[in-house]
């Protein structure tokens, strides 16, 4: 036997954007209770590693004993852990689409989940899938993303996301909504053009699907694997609403690799017009026919001025979006600044998964350029603590004995105040 891990729950308290307090007992479960003027869920992401991409890559798994590589021994282990953490919602990338059918569904239904799918695009028939307790919510839209665009040259890998809006089952009749999404972005550190685009086709997704009647967003959980790491200007973007990617190598967006051997610089704009999808990240107005028709159809000149403001923005080497987005974790030990992973095999341990959420917005009010969207808030209760790469090796690194992914699960508990 390896050996288990030990990951606590971490309680949260006066979370503003950067200064996070742990608190208190390491060991209890925070309770999510639901009363007049609370909802609490708990949100779980996890890359479950495909059988298929294991097998594909074996040598980032030299160091594992054969037994724990099988799906027959992997899958009870996954369903173990999940049963145990017994999260109100599921976001999980590599779902093999063959086991998913046979075995992930139906074993999560049984346990009270509501499970949709996305498979990804190409020959690769693995997808995410977001899962929630329909104890707790009642689905309103099921919205997939494929970031393969055959009219677009630089979108050709098949990854995809999922955008879910749900609403929370509460006694009262005017229930708040929460949009869940979850992707599982191009892993090739070197291209840093498509990763950047395809985060942006997600984003304009979600604020399609969390847009409100009154202008605002409802809250949003953001999960996967981001295949970039914290710091990285790909995650400083999520972070921080703008990117300034001007100069910047395509090879430096994720942060994955440390070299940039004779990199080509991300063009400006990194992504064509055709895409429809504006430097803010929105879809742009191109998207007629969901205007309704009024009298005739745009005069030319109306038509030359969409021109002239698309061309003027294709200049600018800033990207924007308009979330004010969070990090569950906060990716190092406060006592010791060493890291925290989220993955660990034989090449690398390094942290690539994240939840982002909305975090309730500090009073924003007359700082100038201040123009974050409202955002519903979520309040981050507690988090489950992640492990250094020195402890992953102590139990012979992922996947083991009882961790039977080479990712490690995240979770956390958030109150939307009502």
């Amino acid at each position: 036997m390896e050996g288990t891990i030990q990951r606590h729950w971490e309680y949260v308290c006066n979370h503003n954007k950067d200064k996070t307090k742990i608190l208190g007992d390491k060991n209890a479960d925070p309770k999510c209770e639901d009363s007049d003027n609370k909802f609490d869920f708990s949100v779980m992401s996890y890359n479950i590693l495909s059988q298929d991409l294991l097998e594909d890559n074996s040598h980032l798994y030299r160091h594992c004993r054969q037994p724990v590589l099988h799906w027959s021994f992997r899958f009870p282990n996954i369903l173990k852990e999940i049963k145990h953490f017994d999260a109100d919602v599921l976001c999980l990338q590599e779902v093999q689409e063959d086991h998913y059918g046979a075995e992930i569904r139906p074993s999560l239904e049984s346990l009270g989940y509501h499970c949709e799918y996305k498979m990804r695009t190409g020959r690769k028939p693995d997808g995410c899938a977001i899962c929630f307790k329909h104890s707790k919510f009642s689905l309103l839209s099921v919205n997939p993303v494929e970031f393969y665009r055959r009219d677009v040259p630089l979108l050709d890998r098949d990854n995809v996301g999922l955008v879910l809006l749900l609403q929370p089952k509460l006694p009262r009749a005017a229930s708040p909504v929460i949009c869940v999404a979850n992707t599982h972005l191009l892993y090739n550190p070197r291209r840093g053009d498509i990763k950047l685009t395809q985060l942006a086709m997600l984003l304009a997704e979600i604020s399609s699907v969390a847009h409100q009647k009154d202008g605002s967003f409802c809250p949003i959980v953001m999960c996967g694997d981001f295949n970039s790491v914290p710091g990285s200007p790909l995650y400083s973007f999520i972070k921080e609403g703008k990117l300034n990617y001007e100069g910047l190598a395509i090879g430096k967006v994720s942060g994955q690799e440390q070299s940039s051997r004779g990199q080509r610089i991300l063009s400006i704009p990194i992504w064509p017009p055709n895409l429809g999808i504006s430097q803010n990240c929105v879809y742009e107005v191109q998207q007629l026919p969901k205007v309704e028709k009024t009298d005739g159809d745009l005069t030319q000149t109306e038509l030359d001025k969409t021109e002239v403001l698309v061309t003027a923005e294709k200049l600018s080497s800033n990207l924007h979006h308009h979330f004010s987005l969070s990090s569950v974790y906060s990716h190092y030990f406060p006592d010791t600044g060493i890291p925290e992973v989220t993955t660990c095999h034989s090449r690398s341990a390094i942290t690539v998964d994240y939840i982002f959420y909305s975090a309730e917005k500090e009073d924003v009010a007359g700082q100038p350029g201040a123009e974050v969207a409202l955002v519903g808030g979520l309040k981050l209760l507690a988090r489950l603590s992640l492990l250094t790469e020195q402890d992953l090796w102590t139990v012979n690194g992922l996947p083991n004995e009882n961790n039977s992914s080479d990712h490690l699960p995240l979770l956390a508990k958030f109150r939307l105040e009502l």
